[in-house]
């Protein structure tokens, strides 16, 4: 050993005789259970990974700065809000069904979660490429996402069960709309916008209420790719995506998004056309402006991949004062799921590790015990509330919740329509008005191939139903696409059995 080198020590820091050898009763004998440090080595080797996320496993992400460029101070106290604040940040993008091992480059709509680290604690914006989801309410998110994974039994993904759920649940609508279009294959994480999705409430220093918004528009530009170039990528490079988002941040390319808001007042949300919580729609930009908020840029790659973005939770239950939650059925859903899947994934403390622990603000409560556990209050600090022995206590101004009126009635149902209210009413918007003539081509070509996988002619028949709904040109020309492919495959398998 040079002077230079530092030696092999065991995780209680005792060096270790050999990084080569196991300890055996000679040179061709047993290995010794009592070698201490085969045992260590192996047992920790076993636990390197923990349980990859239910959704969302695939990802990779970034350390970046948001840097408030506009004034809304008039809407909200959040101290991260203000004008002139920079706070530091961490990135995840993800895509959604895949696994772990799954490529970048598969059809599917992708996470886009920003976690900031404010001087108020850590608040969180966890959402999609989209500005919609598939389902509104959170008791059928466990269906959708088995319904686009694998089969229990082949452990297959299936074009059937998957067609069956959305068709079934026609608020899907926009969002597969989304899916099937371009939207669903960004040339790279850097080339794609962010939202929030969801509705949520801010407040501002007076108390007054307004609803909002998020909107990340890629100052690199929307840029998609073919379906038969992602298939290409998807075989040659499965991390395409991660490995362009650190190669860009590596040579400088520091990626950025202009971020905005939709705000809308308080009171107009009782009578606005559509839902403004409704997770499956969006506020036109006509009745509510994007107002600019700040710049996001990413300018860092962690120096650990699995401690900075494996280990990372993000949760929309991580507010900070000024900013709560609203009425969204899937976002009330979010904040008790995330949370908890967190506590089982990374551990009891998960809160305590540096990707997540907040970077700015002092943790102060009365948490105790459970795995993991590594931060703790002085021995004669109280660990009860309330107490009389100078223990932190709650400060409901400080806190600065929302909150909404309701009737008060316990029950379950779909929210009242509104005058505007359709599940298929704004997928009918995007297709139309939003695509072109060739997007409208690459999206009939992408429903017909995602359909004609489908193996019970019921599911068929009301997936035509569906996207005819969506609009009636596009129902009569799926219809005949599918035919049309239903007859080449005929005359394929045919002359195959002749050739034979």
């Amino acid at each position: 050993m040079t002077t230079e080198s530092k030696p092999t020590t065991t995780q209680s820091g005792a060096p270790v005789a050999s990084d080569e050898h196991s300890l055996t009763v000679g040179t061709d004998g047993v290995a010794a259970l009592h070698d201490r440090y085969l045992v260590e080595k192996l047992a920790q080797f076993n636990r390197e990974r923990i349980p990859e996320r239910i959704v969302h496993a695939k990802g990779g992400g970034a350390h970046g700065v948001f840097e408030v460029t506009g004034d809304v101070s008039a809407y909200t106290r959040a101290a991260v809000f203000q004008p002139d604040t920079s706070t530091e940040t961490l990135q995840r993008f993800s895509s959604v069904a895949g696994e772990q091992g799954s490529p970048d480059t598969w059809r599917d709509v992708r996470g886009f979660s920003v976690k900031f680290y404010t001087t108020e604690g850590n608040y969180d914006i966890v959402g999609n490429n989209t500005p919609v989801f598939f389902i509104r309410d959170g008791i059928k998110f466990p269906d959708f996402i088995h319904s686009q994974k694998r089969l229990p039994g082949s452990g297959l993904r299936d074009a059937t069960m998957q067609w069956d759920f959305w068709t079934l649940s026609p608020e899907s609508a926009h969002q597969v709309t989304y899916l099937m279009g371009d939207r669903g294959l960004p040339r790279s994480w850097r080339e794609m916008p962010g939202f929030g999705s969801h509705t949520y409430q801010w407040i501002n220093a007076a108390g007054e209420r307004f609803w909002v918004k998020y909107h990340f528009a890629s100052n690199q530009g929307n840029v998609e790719m073919e379906g038969s170039e992602a298939e290409l990528i998807a075989g040659a490079d499965a991390d395409y995506y991660r490995r362009d988002l650190h190669d860009a941040i590596e040579a400088g390319n520091f990626p950025s998004w202009t971020v905005s808001v939709q705000i809308m007042p308080y009171e107009e949300a009782k009578t606005y056309r559509f839902n403004p919580f409704d997770l499956t729609k969006v506020w036109p930009h006509a009745d509510y402006p994007l107002i600019e908020l700040g710049v996001h840029t990413l300018n860092r790659n962690p120096q650990n991949f699995f401690a900075e973005i494996e280990q990372a939770a993000f949760s929309p239950a991580n507010f900070v004062p000024g900013i709560a939650a609203s009425p969204d059925k899937m976002l009330m859903a979010r904040i008790f799921s995330y949370p908890d899947a967190a506590r089982y994934r990374v551990g009891t403390n998960y809160a305590e590790l540096p990707v997540n622990a907040p970077h700015a603000a002092a943790v102060n409560g009365y948490s105790q015990d459970g795995a993991g556990r590594h931060h703790f209050n002085a021995p004669e600090a109280p660990n009860y509330a309330p107490n009389s022995l100078g223990g932190p206590v709650a400060d409901p101004l400080l806190a600065g919740e929302g909150s909404w009126e309701n009737d008060g009635a316990l029950l379950r149902a779909a929210a009242v329509l509104r005058s505007e209210d359709s599940d298929f009413g704004q997928a009918g918007t995007l297709y139309r008005d939003v695509f072109d003539d060739a997007a409208k081509a690459r999206f009939l070509d992408t429903i017909t191939g995602a359909i004609s996988g489908v193996q019970r002619p019921e599911v068929t028949e009301r997936a035509i139903w569906y996207w005819t709904s969506v609009d009636a040109q596009l129902g009569a020309a799926l219809r005949a696409n599918l035919a049309k492919w239903a007859e080449a495959d005929m005359l394929a398998e045919a002359s195959a059995q002749y050739s034979e």
